[in-house]
Order: C-alpha cells, then structure tokens, then sequence
C-alpha cells in the first residue's frame, strides 16, 4: 500500500508540474513566437480539451486493455509531447501536440486517483490527500522553477524538467508495479457490502431497486455538481485574485502574484492533515464544515479588502479548501459504491469543465462591473458550493437509509 501511496505522490507532482508550466513560461514563450496572449491562452486550451479527452476515456480503456498499459500510456502521451515542446518547433505543431499533452495528464490524474480510492479502503482520505498534495508541491514549485529558468535564458528547459521527471516516473511504475493492484479492489468489498441489502431481496423488490438506483443517480449528479462548482470557484479565485490587489489596492503584478504562492502554500499544508482530519470526523462533516467556513472567508472578504486582510484570507481559504477534491471524491466513490473509474472520472471532468467555464464568466464580470462586485460573486458562489454539499450529504444519508431498511425487510424473511 506505501509503495502505491508513494508512486501515487510522484505521478500527481508531474500531473501538477504539466499542467501549469506552459503558464509559468508565457511572458518568453509569446515573444519568442511573436504572438499574441491569446494565440497562448489557445495553446492551454488545446491541452485542456485533451485533458477532458484523457478523464473521459480512462475507464474504457481500462476496461479493455487493463491498469498497467493505460497508465504507462498516460506518461507517454505526457513524455514525448513535453520533449517536442522544448525544441520550440512552428507554432502550429505546438498546437497540434497540446492535446496529446492534455490526454496524457488528464489520464494519469484520473487513473492514478481511482487506483488510490479503489485500493486504500477506509484509508482511502488520508492516502488521496497525500496525493493531493504532491499536486499542490508542483504547482507551487513550477512558476520558481520557470522564473529561475527565464532569468537564465533557458526557459524552454522547463519542458524538458517535466519531460525527464515523468520519463523517470514512467520507470518506477513500470519496475516497481504495486503487486496490490494485481488483485481486486478493496472498494469492491465496501460495493459489495454496501449493495448487499437490495441484492438480496431478488426480483421480489424490483421497486427498491429502481428507487436505489435513483437515489444513487441524484447522489452523483449532486457530487458532480460540487465538483463543478469548487473547481470553477478555486480557478477564478486564484485566477483573478493578483488583478483584484493591483486594481483595488494598487499593488504591482509582482508583489501581488505573491498571494497565489501564499494559496498554494496553505493549499499544500492543508492537505497534510485533512485525510487524517476527515477520517477522524467523517468526510460528509469535513466537507459541510470547511464549505462554511470558505463561505465565511468569502464573505469577509468583501467587508476587508486591504493588502494585509487580503492577503491573510488567501491563505486562510487556500487551507480551508485544501482537502475538498480528494475528500469529496472518496465521499462520491463511497456514496455510489461499485464504480469507481467511471465515478472518478466524471467528476474530475466536471470540475475539469468548472475550470475553464467560471473563470470566463469571471473575467465578464470583472470587465463589466469591477473588482467589488467580483468579490461578491465569490461569495455566492461559495454559498452555493455550501447549499449543494449539504443537499449531496442529505441525499447520501436517505440512500444509506434506503438500503439499511432494505437489508432489515430482507433479514426478517429469513
């Protein structure tokens, strides 16, 4: 189980560094091609659209040809993309690579997460936070590293950094292949048991089952939904808040990137203990109790925009957040047990599809109503983040009822 938790770790820092070095080299990369920024923010939006490409079809080619090929695939696609990037070849191949770039990671987040919930039982929490967390490591790492090599003149070595460090991951995966993952999954035991109730009442319940199954149904497009929601809010926030402190406060684009550093370093610190803190409270509260806090914070923001009170909520939000994706996710998986893969990756595309939408509307709503009202639009959204976890918790406790009352009608005909 270590050695899954730790090849785990290593996989989701590469997913963090690829997807956030073609930003971390922008300003030299559009200069050398003589572009415009949005010929760039087109390059980003290829790899995200691979991304979708690469969560959406994990689980069928899982199914097809198996754990192992899908994954060492999924660093291939990120390898070879990585290297042809740092060569700086016509601007029309970059595009046309992007994708492929997009697939691979997109893949590689989503399988390696559905092995870590699938494989961790009860520790499925914590496990997914240290994951998680490693993802936050590169992103944290990669705008440094991309700023050291811009001042040095080697900024496209940055490609080749995330190149070389997932042709070293493709290799530890390969060699040191967990022997667990050979067997079935430990949350196929908790389906099983979870499932037992309205299994055993045969076609006798047909009705139960239907109702199960609605149930299970209105429960994922609920998690599906917060996916959507967190993910857009955390992208806008993190998107805009440097634009928010030049605007309002009149700090300089430099010092005012320095809060996004100080999110991802909270972000990376919260997700040292929220797995334990979920395991000890339970995942529904974690989630009820952080979603009110971020309300909170957001809301407070609005009352408090000096440099100093904008900078300590960045930081007290980026800890708040910090466990919410891996929390919900184990806390989907769970709540709609026996599909696991699919589970995963439909979520993790729905945030996927959060985060390229919101931050749009985001930036609309800056444009047209300024950095006042963007705050405010912060804060509902994170009221409405509040309202639809708690809406999922509700809905996850009636199906647990559901099945309970189920198994006990079936005891008592035996």
């Amino acid at each position: 189980m270590l050695r899954l938790v730790i090849l785990g770790c290593i996989a989701y820092l590469v997913t963090g560094l690829g997807q956030l070095v073609i930003g971390s080299i922008m300003e030299p990369m559009v200069h050398a091609y003589g572009i415009d920024y949005s010929d760039g923010g087109q390059l980003v939006m290829h790899q995200f659209l691979g991304g979708m490409v690469g969560i959406m079809f994990a689980p069928w080619l899982i199914a097809k040809r198996g754990k192992k090929f899908v994954l060492l695939l999924s660093f291939a696609f990120i390898i070879i993309p990585e290297f042809l990037y740092a060569t700086l070849p016509p601007w029309g191949v970059m595009l046309t690579i992007a994708p492929f770039a997009g697939i691979g990671l997109g893949m590689t987040e989503a399988v390696v997460g559905s092995l870590i919930i699938g494989y961790s039982g009860e520790k499925a929490n914590t496990a997914m936070s240290r994951v998680e967390t490693f993802f936050g490591v590169g992103a944290l790492l990669i705008p440094f590293a991309g700023a050291a090599l811009i001042q040095a003149g080697l900024w496209k070595l940055s490609f080749s950094f995330v190149g070389t460090l997932s042709v070293i991951t493709f290799a530890l995966w390969l060699f040191c292949w967990p022997k667990l993952l050979d067997r079935p999954a430990a949350s196929a035991e908790i389906a099983a048991a979870a499932s037992h109730g309205s299994q055993a009442l045969g076609s006798g319940s047909a009705g139960s089952k239907k109702k199960s199954k609605a149930q299970m149904r209105i429960i994922l497009a609920s998690c599906a939904l917060f996916f959507f929601v967190y993910v857009g809010l955390e992208m806008s926030y993190i998107n805009y808040l440097p634009s928010l402190l030049v605007h309002t406060n009149g700090l300089p684009e430099s010092s005012a990137t320095l809060a996004i550093s100080l999110f991802w370093g909270a972000m990376v610190i919260g997700r040292l203990i929220s797995g334990q803190i979920a395991d000890r409270i339970g995942g529904a509260m974690y989630l009820i109790v952080t979603c009110l806090v971020s309300a909170i914070l957001f809301l407070m923001m609005t009352l408090f925009t000096g440099v100093v009170a904008a900078f300590l909520l960045a930081f007290a939000v980026g800890f708040m957040m910090s466990g919410m994706f891996a929390i919900a996710l184990v806390f989907a998986n769970r709540a709609t047990p026996g599909m696991t893969e699919r589970t995963t990756s439909l979520l993790m595309a729905c945030g996927g599809i959060g985060g390229g939408l919101l931050p749009k509307a985001a930036g609309w709503f800056l444009d047209q109503h300024g950095p006042d009202s963007v705050r405010w639009l912060f804060a509902g959204t994170a009221l409405l983040l509040l309202a639809v976890i708690v809406w999922t918790v509700v809905s996850a406790r009636r199906q647990a009822s559901t099945a309970s009352s189920s198994h006990t009608i079936t005891q008592s005909f035996h």
